[in-house]
């Protein structure tokens, strides 16, 4: 079909014109529709104040692992999908819950402007590291026992077939979205990278809906009553630049993919398939839209398209979060990987971030989300401010305590959303956020004491017993060693949580529960409530009191979890410095965790950190079996079995990394902070890099293969993972939580290797850009330069810039020459020694 004759089409059929496509400006809104008679007015409209979602919007993915899809919505919720299937070789369609088969993806943007991912019908699930780790039984029988030696024997060759089948059979393509038309349509391209491979390009529902879709002349025009006004109809249209091989509606997605798998399909209006067979290197192209009212589409020439998508390629890292650098690099990976997460929910109208699982039931209030809103802040303002206030308006779980927001099962969800909330307004300013969350977390608070046992105000660990999920769950921490000897106890009153307490004082829950009291004072201060305020301070500082006389071991030099008779729980983890995090200890105890602890090769460090327990704790790596003069097998036991760290024996978790590091950075240790953070990034990347993964955990050795349950299906994309590298960027430039004044920034880094840079980073509504190496740092405001020291790398902390001055601290590792540029222009010179000084002018 020419595009004369689908353009005579679509005008026949009362659509109106897109007319010439251009890709969205950046950060710009989604436009409205054109008003039109009867259109309307922004009255009628859905009152959500985020501008990538003003009504209609078009957006590549942002449905559960829908990632080679574009999710419509027109202004009353009249909602389609569109989403590119590939077919296998053994005849099944790939079409959404595709983690398995994501191979790569990015760049992207979070809001949409430009998404792309390469999807291949190889899952993974067998790897050459899991072939070579066989190879290496049978190689060293010696090594290992004969059982182990007769099983891969047995299990490697069946492997090897089964590998190279599905390599022969491999059939992969590469989907790219741009966004165009002020953000209510996308034009997309679809590239086969095998040869002779098929595609069906869908048109849906994206959950419940119920649209109507219609084909004419191989374009495909759908209609739905709006969800919040069925009176009122949205309208969609999708044309591809060139006639399907086949074109058939179905009437339900289940006849869709029967018909489009060899087998019998219903007919009907509820769903549209374009069918492709593609040679290795062709790409079809297409456009679609919605709408409030009909619309005319016209499809672009297939280069005008490949034009339009190369575009906004390129104006990603001309407008998002960008760098250069190691931290460069992992300010690309974290931008694609949140914008990969980005999800729409379909209940409150905003974008979220998606979790590990992905299609387990839409947004996540638990502890995980409150990383995810930190780690969105850098890549997303709009999109971190969506996912925490969805956070606070979705209703309780049920069974649970009635709280909105935060899971109240989890005890650390209440701290760390606290936390959460607490960072969006220091970095973004965000009063409004802070006046929202602040009575659900009060709340939220006043019910930690049920867990005081013993009512010495310090808080016990509730009792899960052997439940699945772990007896850590209530702090995120499932099945820590650390909970592996406590015993139940009754508890007495409280809010009707069901589970019994425990004997067990938990340094972390403390921690949190310190944490958050510190939290909650800043909060009440910053709006005025100075009673609030006092009372938060008092239970803080009760807490810290208690802690330091309670669970600090002495002879140890740690902060431990202890039993209620007096006893000490003596397994070590990273959460003996959770109290760091908290402002806790004081600052000789804190130079002995740090100097004594974490930096001993034996107990934490090493060239990846930090494992979940300590590394000459007898639980560590005690899954399996280890062997010394193993490549394969010092983490990975056997195909088809789990590794040695089991994930809490060992395995490095991202919430524990940035943990960590945050309470180096309170305590002003510089220079571990920044070690920390790179070796944090490092870890990240390599797996990064290599597979094209952020897993939920890794393995806290080099060139071991990353772990099978921390990459199974929707680890494979686990949202939280992006905490173990965000710690480089905030390394790098970053917002101050724990000072007294808000708008204070970090910036800087003593110890982060080579030069790296950060641009587009917004913060309190100013676009930031910064270059750090080893003889200069600049920091840029809107692209005008505030700072700039020559002579050696500098640490900057408290930074303070008014009309006429400035104030800050800084640590320079040499000599330095340093220019401060406040508002007014006027340029300022001071020469700073080696090590630690305060400037102010």
């Amino acid at each position: 079909m020419t595009d004369m004759a689908r353009r005579r089409f679509l005008v026949g059929t009362g659509l109106v014109g897109l007319g010439g496509l251009t890709v969205e400006s950046l950060g710009q809104a989604s436009r409205a529709a054109t008003p039109t008679s009867g259109s309307p007015t922004a009255a009628d409209r859905t009152a959500i104040p985020y501008p990538t979602l003003a009504r209609p919007f078009a957006m590549p993915g942002v449905k559960d692992q829908d990632w080679t899809g574009a999710l419509f919505v027109t202004r009353d919720e009249a909602r389609f999908a569109v989403r590119v299937g590939l077919l296998t070789a053994a005849g099944a369609l790939i079409r959404e819950k595709m983690t398995s088969n994501l191979w790569r993806f990015g760049p992207s943007a979070p809001d949409g402007v430009y998404k792309q991912v390469v999807v291949s019908s190889d899952d993974r699930k067998i790897m050459p590291a899991h072939l070579d780790a066989l190879r290496e039984v049978i190689a060293h029988p010696d090594w290992f026992t004969a059982q182990e030696v007769t099983q891969a024997q047995a299990t490697l060759p069946q492997l090897e077939a089964t590998y190279a089948t599905v390599q022969a059979q491999k059939r992969s393509i590469r989907v790219r979205y741009a966004r165009t038309d002020g953000g209510r349509s996308v034009v997309a391209a679809v590239t086969a990278l095998d040869a002779d491979l098929s595609i069906v390009l869908e048109a849906a529902a994206p959950w419940t809906e119920t649209p109507k879709f219609e084909l004419a002349n191989g374009c495909v025009v759908g209609t739905e009553p709006g969800l919040l006004n069925p009176s009122r109809t949205g309208h969609f249209a999708l044309a591809p630049d060139e006639a399907a091989r086949r074109a058939t509606l179905y009437a339900s997605v289940g006849d869709m993919i029967a018909g489009e798998t060899g087998k019998s399909g219903a007919a009907g209006t509820a769903v549209a398939a374009l069918r492709y067979d593609l040679v290795k290197g062709q790409t079809i192209t297409f456009t679609a839209t919605c709408d409030d009212v009909p619309v005319t589409l016209e499809t672009a020439p297939r280069h005008k398209t490949m034009a339009l998508l190369d575009s906004a390629q390129a104006r990603v890292a001309r407008g998002y979060l960008t760098g250069t650098g190691p931290v460069g690099r992992v300010a690309d990976a974290v931008r694609d990987a949140l914008s990969l997460n980005t999800n729409y929910d379909k209940t409150t109208f905003r974008n979220f971030v998606m979790w590990g699982w992905g299609g387990a039931g839409g947004l996540f209030t638990g502890w995980d989300s409150a990383f995810d809103a930190i780690e969105a802040a850098s890549v997303s303002a709009d999109l971190a401010m969506q996912h925490e206030r969805d956070v606070f308006a979705a209703p309780p779980p049920p069974n649970q305590v009635k709280i909105n927001g935060p899971r109240y099962d989890q005890q650390n969800s209440g701290p760390m959303h606290a936390y959460a909330v607490w960072r969006l307004y220091t970095r973004l300013g965000d009063r409004d956020l802070v006046d929202a969350a602040y009575p659900q977390l009060v709340t939220f608070f006043d019910l930690l004491p049920e867990w005081d046992a013993d009512g010495d105000g310090l808080l016990e660990s509730p009792y899960f017993g052997d439940r699945v999920g772990g007896r850590g769950n209530h702090l995120g921490l499932d099945d820590s060693p650390v909970y592996a000897e406590y015993q139940k106890i009754p508890k007495k009153g409280g809010s009707g949580d069901p589970r019994p307490n425990s004997n067990l004082t938990d340094v972390a829950l403390n921690a949190y529960y310190a944490l958050m009291a510190e939290i909650l004072a800043k909060m009440a201060r910053s709006q005025g409530r100075s009673a609030d305020a006092t009372r938060f301070d008092a239970i803080y500082e009760r807490i810290k009191a208690g802690v330091n006389a309670r669970l600090w071991n002495e002879k140890r030099g740690l902060y431990l979890s202890r039993y209620l008779d007096g006893s000490w729980n003596e397994v070590v983890t990273p959460t003996v410095f959770y109290p760091l995090f908290a402002g806790l200890a004081t600052p000789e105890r804190a130079r002995v965790l740090v100097e004594e602890h974490l930096l001993d090769r034996k107990e934490f460090w090493g060239e990846y950190v930090i494992p979940s327990v300590a590394r000459d704790d007898p639980t560590y790596c005690s899954g399996g079996p280890v062997h010394p003069r193993s490549r394969h097998f010092k983490f990975f036991t056997k195909y088809g079995d789990g590794t040695a760290p089991e994930q809490w024996k060992g395995a490095a978790w991202p919430p524990m990394n940035f943990t960590v590091y945050e309470g180096l950075k309170r305590y002003g240790f510089e220079r571990e902070a920044g070690e920390f953070a790179a070796r944090s990034a490092r870890m990240y990347l390599d797996a990064y890099d290599r597979d094209g993964w952020f897993s939920e955990s890794f393995d806290p050795e080099p060139g071991q293969s990353i772990m099978d349950s921390a990459v199974d299906t929707a680890w494979r994309t686990y949202s939280w993972s992006n905490a173990m590298a965000v710690q480089t960027m905030q390394e790098l430039l970053s917002d101050d939580p724990w000072g007294d004044d808000p708008e204070a920034l970090m910036f800087g880094s003593l110890t982060l290797p080579g030069t790296n840079s950060l641009a587009n980073l917004v913060l309190r509504g100013h676009r930031y850009a910064i270059t750090s190496g080893p003889r200069s740092t600049t920091l840029t405001r809107d692209g005008r330069p505030v700072f700039r020291a020559r002579g050696g790398r500098v640490a900057v902390r408290d930074f303070v810039r008014s009309k006429n001055g400035a104030s800050f601290d800084i640590t320079a590792g040499a000599p330095t020459d340093v220019v401060v540029i406040p508002g007014n222009g006027r340029a300022h010179r001071v020469r700073v020694p080696a090590g630690h000084s305060h400037v102010e002018f």
